[in-house]
């Protein structure tokens, strides 16, 4: 077990900041921890397939000297999917921060408990 733990402290680190991220998500009620949560699960989600994707010895496959050989190149479909998973994240995010804007400038608060309150009270 030890030894697992020590050849792949990379994908534990991902799976710690994971689960950091998700205790962040679910035990906070400020909007903005929220999506800071969520933002520290994304970077282990892509942490994990970044790593998952890398091979020893092995450079980016872009041809270079007119090495074609499979086994010189890592495997390009883990790093698109990193980087598709960036732009999203960025786009995700700008979206939540902006309707948490709209919602302080509403209820004048982040506290999910108190605008559940508050839409209570409005009958909404």
């Amino acid at each position: 077990m030890g030894a697992n733990l020590i050849n792949n402290y990379a994908e534990a680190v991902s799976m710690l900041l994971f689960g950091i991220g998700f205790t962040n998500l679910l035990l906070q009620k400020n909007l903005i921890k929220k999506i800071i949560g969520l933002n520290i699960m994304d970077s282990a989600v892509y942490l994990f397939l970044a790593l998952k994707g890398y091979i020893d010895g092995r450079v980016a496959p872009i041809v270079v000297d007119g090495v074609q050989e499979v086994e010189a190149y890592i495997n390009p479909i883990p790093s698109g999917l990193v980087l598709t998973g960036i732009v999203v994240s960025v786009s995700s995010t700008a979206l939540m921060l902006s309707l948490t804007i709209r919602l302080y400038k509403r209820y004048h608060t982040l506290d999910l408990d108190e605008i559940s309150f508050k839409l209570k009270k409005e009958g909404l």
